[in-house]
C-alpha cells in the first residue's frame, strides 16, 4: 500500500509540473502584464523598472523556475485588478465553492444511486419511468437554463428561496460557512440542485446500466440457486460489483463540478472562485487566471489519488495486483 501511495504522489508532481508549464506559457503572453498594473502616464523607465521588479526580463526557464517556486511555497502573485495577493483573493472565495461542490456531489449521491438502483430492479413501473424522465431533462437542458427556471419557480414565482448570493454566513477562523445559518442554508439549495442535476443523472444512468449488467451474469444466478434473499443479491452482490465504476465517475464529476461551477455561480452570483475566475478573464488578470489552474489541477489529482485509494478497498483484486507489481 505505501509504494502504491508512493508511486501515485510522484505520478501526481509530474502532473503538477506540465500544468504549471501549460499555465506559464498560456497566461504568460496573453498581453503584457505591466500594461495591466500601470497606466498611461507611467515612463517608460518606470515601465522598466516594474518589469525588473517582475522578473519579466529574465530567460524564461529562470522566469518558469521562479513561478513554479513561488506557486509551491503559496505565492500566486499579486492580482492586477484588485491590487492583492491571489492567495488571499482564492483563499476568502475557495469556503463558498467548496461548500456548494461539496453540497451538489452529496445531491447527485444520495439521489442518484438510489434511483438508479430502484429503475434497475423495477424496470417497468411508473415511477421507473419518470425517474428516466427526470435524467433525460437533466441531461438534455443546459445548466444555466436550468438555473434561471429554478429561480423563476422557486424565487420569482413562490418566492421560496433567495435568488442570488449566499445568504449570512459564520467566520470559523480563515473559513466562512453558510451551513450553521438559515438564510445560508436557504441560498445554497437552488444553486446545489443546478449543479448536481447533471451528475445526479450521470450517476443514476451509471447504476442503472451496471445494475442490470451484473444482474444478468452467473454468479448472481449461482446465488439465486444456493437461495440467497433478493436484499442479499441485489446489494450484498449486485450493488457492491458496480462500485468501481461509480467510484470513477463520482470522483471526476466531483473535479468537474469545482471546476466547472462558474456558470452556476454566475447565474446566481455566488461569491465563489468561478466568478471570480470569470471576473479576471474579463480583465485579463493573469495571476488569478493561473492560479485558477493550478489550484483546479491540484483539486483533480488529490482527488484522483483518493479514488485510487477507494479502488484498493472495495476491489481486494487491485490490492492484489498492486502487492504484485
Amino acid at each position: 500500500m505505501l509504494a502504491f501511495i508512493i508511486r501515485r504522489l510522484v505520478q501526481s508532481v509530474v502532473v503538477m509540473l506540465v500544468v504549471s508549464l501549460i499555465a506559464f506559457v498560456m497566461f504568460r503572453f496573453i498581453g503584457d502584464p505591466v500594461d495591466q498594473m500601470v497606466g498611461l502616464e507611467t515612463t517608460v523607465q518606470e515601465r522598466e523598472l516594474l518589469r525588473q521588479q517582475l522578473g519579466l526580463n529574465d530567460a524564461l526557464p529562470l522566469q518558469f523556475w521562479h513561478f513554479v517556486s513561488k506557486a509551491a511555497q503559496g505565492d500566486l502573485g499579486i492580482s492586477y485588478q484588485f491590487k492583492r495577493p491571489v492567495a488571499d483573493l482564492i483563499g476568502s472565495r475557495l469556503p463558498a465553492t467548496l461548500e456548494l461542490s461539496f453540497v451538489s456531489a452529496l445531491f447527485a449521491l444520495l439521489m442518484g444511486i438510489p434511483m438508479g438502483v430502484y429503475t434497475a430492479l423495477n424496470r417497468e413501473s411508473v415511477l421507473s419511468k419518470l425517474f428516466l424522465t427526470i435524467s433525460l431533462i437533466g441531461i438534455s437542458l443546459p445548466t444555466f437554463l436550468i438555473g434561471i427556471l429554478l429561480i423563476f419557480v422557486f424565487s420569482v414565482y413562490l418566492q421560496w428561496l433567495p435568488s442570488f448570493g449566499r445568504g449570512k454566513v459564520v467566520d470559523l477562523g480563515w473559513w466562512s460557512t453558510g451551513f450553521l445559518t438559515v438564510s445560508g442554508l436557504k441560498a445554497l439549495i437552488l444553486p446545489s440542485i443546478t449543479l448536481g442535476l447533471f451528475q445526479m443523472t450521470l450517476i443514476m444512468r451509471l447504476v442503472r446500466s451496471e445494475m442490470m449488467e451484473v444482474l444478468r451474469t452467473d454468479f448472481i444466478k449461482f446465488a439465486r440457486a444456493r437461495g440467497l434473499t433478493n436484499r442479499a443479491i441485489n446489494f450484498g452482490h449486485a450493488l457492491k460489483n458496480t462500485m468501481i465504476p461509480v467510484i470513477t465517475i463520482t470522483g471526476l464529476q466531483m473535479g468537474a463540478i469545482i471546476a466547472f461551477a462558474i456558470i452556476t455561480e454566475t447565474v446566481f452570483q455566488w461569491p465563489g472562485m468561478g466568478l471570480l475566475f470569470l471576473q479576471a478573464v474579463q480583465n485579463v488578470d493573469i495571476p488569478i487566471m493561473a492560479a485558477y489552474l493550478l489550484l483546479i489541477a491540484l483539486l483533480f489529482v488529490i482527488i484522483n489519488l483518493i479514488v485510487d485509494l477507494l479502488y484498493v478497498m472495495v476491489d481486494p483484486r487491485i490490492r492484489i495486483e498492486g502487492a504484485e507489481a
